[in-house]
């Protein structure tokens, strides 16, 4: 039996809330010329004091030596397993979801970003200097008038503006699979690729995003910073068990960036509209209270900070987030766990591979040594080191959540 049948086939109902607070890429790493982890600089006195009072350890997203993209690592989170090909989710689609787009089953959808390339069309920023939102509603705005130019075509292609540098490209009509490369190289001082099929059923779709690209890029040449556009994650609705009735509670999803709530929905959570601090997330959680069990809060700051390599800002957002730890506890979660998604160290200034620290607290919780929250402690953890998918097993079991096994 797998992992996640299991679950379904042990969970029970019952009137205990979970809390699970995802730091996005917290986990980070100690070297000579950064001898703090993000954790270890930032001043958080209630983490530390819930850490004392709970089990540490450490989550692997995928498996070991794997870095995880931001999709699978959620999805590992909530119990899907990521290796498992029918859990294969593109980034396109989750992004479509997190957006309100309203999709057809026929739909391909792919993430986009603005990228900014030099007069040789090599790139020099994959995020075109993260331009304000403003600025992407503006220049989606020119894309959607050069795509006019593909009338002649039987499929509709259109753009939608996310946040910052970030937007999705839809495709819709008959005949088109999401079987396309990504066109984002993922490295700077290269031109971005060709979209080429992946197999024969994607030859169609990646004609029409070929030709859309060079419209597209015809459209923005003049533009200082969003002259380019990279394309990753073709997908289109996937067909994911539903969390609320795997596990039998009512999940709300607390997130203020579009991918996060488009992993949410497609695992059946009910997405609240909030802001994107700690403060704005927490004010939307205390007044749906009452309506959920299990509540997934996300913080996306670290990451960001961790993508920049500014050790500085992801310390001040763990300290955000701290400051305002009370206020979450003080609603009376039967369960609270505290991770990220994966590990975005500073140094590395990416996504990568190393296990992402966890404390989870509950009256049941066996607690251990540890003393604070960081990469170290963890290490020492109770838990020890063991795979995101079965995080949420054990949030159950610490909430009473789960029947026993056998007779």
């Amino acid at each position: 039996m797998r992992h996640l049948e299991l679950l379904s086939r042990l969970a029970q109902p019952n009137a205990a809330k979970i809390v699970l607070l995802v730091l996005d890429g917290v986990g980070d790493l100690a070297t000579p010329s950064q001898p703090l982890t993000a954790l270890q600089k930032a001043r958080k006195p209630h983490l530390d004091a819930l850490a004392a009072r709970s089990s540490l350890g450490r989550i692997v997203p995928v498996a070991t030596g794997i870095t995880p993209g931001s999709g699978p690592g959620h999805l590992a989170l909530f119990g899907y397993d990521p290796r498992e090909s029918r859990f294969d989710i593109g980034r396109g689609i989750l992004e479509a979801l997190g957006l309100g787009l309203s999709l057809e089953p026929g739909d391909v959808a792919a993430r986009g970003n603005f990228a900014t390339a030099n007069a040789a069309g090599e790139l020099s920023d994959r995020r075109a200097g993260r331009i304000p939102t403003s600025e992407c509603i503006r220049v989606c705005a020119k894309l959607n008038q050069a795509l006019s130019g593909l009338s002649d075509s039987d499929a509709q292609v259109s753009v939608v503006p996310g946040e910052a540098h970030r937007f999705v490209l839809l495709l819709r009509g008959p005949g088109l699979e999401p079987a396309i490369d990504d066109t984002d190289p993922q490295q700077l001082g290269v031109p971005p690729l060709a979209a080429r099929e992946t197999a024969p059923g994607g030859v169609k779709a990646a004609a029409l995003v070929r030709r859309a690209v060079a419209l597209m890029e015809n459209a923005i040449a003049d533009e200082p910073k969003a002259n380019r556009v990279l394309l990753r994650g073709f997908s289109r609705l996937p067909d994911l068990p539903q969390l609320p009735e795997l596990y039998k509670m009512r999940c709300g999803a607390f997130a203020g960036y579009p991918l996060y709530r488009g992993v949410a929905a497609a695992c059946g959570m009910a997405v609240i509209p909030c802001g994107k601090r700690i403060g704005e997330i927490l004010d939307q959680v205390a007044l749906h209270w009452q309506a959920f069990d299990f509540f997934f809060l996300h913080v996306k700051q670290t990451d960001q900070a961790g993508e920049d390599g500014d050790i500085d800002t992801k310390a001040a957002a763990i300290e955000e987030v701290d400051a305002l730890l009370p206020r979450l506890l003080a609603l009376g979660p039967e369960v609270v766990a505290v991770t990220g998604d994966h590990s975005t160290p500073a140094p590395m200034a990416a996504h990568s591979f190393h296990p992402v620290p966890l404390m989870v607290a509950s009256p049941i919780a066996f607690v251990d040594e540890t003393t604070a929250f960081d990469e170290h402690q963890a290490i020492r953890g109770h838990l020890g080191t063991f795979p995101s998918r079965e995080l949420i097993g054990l949030l159950l079991a610490h909430a009473g959540r789960l029947e026993k096994f056998g007779a």
